[in-house]
């Protein structure tokens, strides 16, 4: 399978999909999608956002929502401030987590995300 890199350098503000895996160096103000797919955080990354995916694995910072139909696995050094949604969830003792866990909610999470997509997207909107 393809991945995709969002290189240390890249600062992206808006909206990141993508339908193969993609490892983020760099820093995203925004929601990332990538249902299908699995998502890794490095450690010089920062996402300020939702992320979506199969699964996720975070070295670097969050701030959002992480909602995965797998796992999500905060590593050493990680930092994660927010709710995280997912069947599976590994936090690692070194890890900083501020926020809460919610398996029981991982498919109404992917039902709204599917709905805040469409609206942005301008599918079925008013």
């Amino acid at each position: 399978m393809a991945m995709t890199t969002i290189g240390r350098n890249t600062s992206v503000k808006g909206e990141v999909r993508s339908t193969e895996d993609l490892t983020i160096e760099g820093r995203i103000d925004g929601p990332v999608l990538c249902e299908r797919s699995a998502v890794v955080v490095a450690a010089s990354a920062h996402v300020t956002g939702d992320i979506i995916a199969r699964d996720i694995t975070v070295f670097g910072r969050t701030a959002g929502q992480l909602v995965a139909t797998d796992t999500v696995d905060v590593r050493s050094e990680a930092v994660v401030k927010g709710t995280v949604v997912s069947g599976r969830f590994i936090l690692n003792p070194d890890a900083q987590f501020d926020g809460r866990v919610e398996p029981q909610h991982l498919e109404a999470a992917i039902r709204v995300a599917r709905y805040e997509q469409k609206k942005r997207d301008g599918v079925g909107a008013r």
